[in-house]
């Protein structure tokens, strides 16, 4: 007669893969931001091209497309707080959709202008400004706490091997197809993520409201739990002066490659496909990064190094073999700065209390990115009455100032 041992159960907990509201969103999330990579390139290809924008004009472009963040910023994270956050993204995704639809159908009639690149970049940003901040607080709902990072950092990785291939084939695609027809893949990319999230199944129910509680004093909570903790005050400046300082470059970029030294769509797209295969290879490093050097050092090393890079990347902007080492030391640069960029997203969402997750976020947000629009603009002005070359200097010399309020929250948390 034999016997069967009991079989026990793995103490392991199942790979974030196996488990489906989480893949559902992963899968989503990554088709709707292979789209993007694709519109990262054609929306401003379409003005610098066909509509003739001048530096300035470009500028505006990419600040239209964050302003969202910097009018509705802070009011969208109280509205989120208030809502089914799941639905909010589907909402969100559909509308982007829609907008970006608007495009090759204006240029199918001839009746595509500047204002309404403007007007569908600015639109783009508003839901985005919504559905990332949703995005952001429901996470945490769909997986436990202590697998925050590794959700974070196999997200941040599956976006940065879409957005690889993004700009390569979206510089072949608009050579093929023109970029407003181009802009129709990023559309559907939204209408298959909006299916998407409507598959998952975990329950989505609106959160509790404060009795009493309104919209101004909402907000204001959000700024204050942000304002008086010191690492979250530290990661927002940082990435505040990082996104602020990168878009006054990173606005006039296109406008150089593109405008000044007449590269290809294909060539221009092969700067940011270094860059996402950097941030690719830098996700994967994160966690022994913050590891070897503990979390605080791990984000300061990983500011200041990118910086460097970025810096030195700017006098290799050059229609000849240069470029090439430009775009090394770019995607070099994001392999850097991943850390940072992935730390601080976890640390935010473990030091913030569940109900004013979407607040932090927005107030994040609202700085972070509410800085680029007015980065962008900046960009505009320096690249229109100096030169575009000025501009990337500017931007790449203001993101060395980053690193300081680092610096300064880990020395004082030393001290104490």
């Amino acid at each position: 007669m034999t016997t069967t041992s009991p079989v026990r159960p793995s103490s392991r907990p199942p790979r974030l893969h196996r488990l489906p509201d989480f893949r559902r969103l992963w899968i989503g999330d990554t088709v709707s931001q292979a789209g993007t990579a694709v519109t990262v390139l054609a929306l401003p290809l379409v003005a610098i091209g066909p509509l003739h924008a001048s530096p300035f004009q470009a500028g505006l472009l990419v600040t239209c497309e964050f302003l969202g963040f910097l009018l509705l910023g802070l009011p969208a994270g109280a509205w989120v707080d208030r809502m089914r956050r799941r639905r909010v993204m589907i909402v969100g995704d559909l509308g982007r959709a829609v907008l970006l639809a608007s495009l090759p159908v204006a240029a199918w009639l001839g009746v595509l202008t500047l204002p309404q690149l403007y007007g569908v970049a600015f639109g783009l940003s508003v839901c985005t400004a919504f559905f990332d901040i949703a995005y952001q607080s429901h996470l945490p709902e769909l997986v436990d706490e202590d697998r925050l990072v590794e959700a974070n950092v196999a997200l941040e990785a599956s976006r940065t091997v879409t957005a690889a291939g993004g700009p390569g084939a979206g510089g072949a695609l608009v050579a093929a197809v023109t970029a407003p027809v181009a802009l129709a893949v990023d559309a559907v990319s939204y209408l298959v993520s909006a299916l998407l999230l409507s598959r998952i199944r975990r329950p989505d129910p609106r959160p509790a409201r404060a009795a009493g509680a309104g919209l101004r004093e909402e907000i204001a909570e959000g700024l204050r739990f942000v304002a008086r903790d010191r690492l979250l005050r530290a990661l927002t400046l940082a990435a505040t002066i990082s996104n602020a300082c990168g878009t006054v470059g990173a606005s006039m970029l296109l406008v150089l490659l593109a405008g000044d030294l007449g590269m290809s769509p294909f060539l221009c797209g092969l700067v940011f496909t270094a860059e996402a295969l950097g941030g690719f290879l830098g996700s994967l490093l994160v966690t022994r990064v913050a590891v070897r050097l503990g979390e605080g050092r791990a984000m300061i090393a990983s500011v200041a190094v990118s910086g460097v890079l970025w810096l030195f990347a700017v006098p290799f902007f050059h229609a000849d073999a240069r470029y090439a080492v430009a775009c090394l030391l770019q995607g070099l640069g994001w392999t850097a700065f991943m850390t940072f960029k992935i730390s601080a997203v976890s640390l935010r969402q473990r030091l913030t209390p569940a109900p004013l997750l979407g607040r932090v976020n927005a107030t994040f947000r609202f700085l972070a990115w509410g800085s680029m629009p007015l980065g962008a603009l900046a960009g505009g002005l320096v690249g229109q009455y100096a030169s575009v070359r000025a501009a990337l200097w500017t931007g790449a010399v203001g993101e060395l100032l980053a690193v300081v309020p680092l610096v300064v929250a880990v020395r004082r948390r030393r001290e104490t």
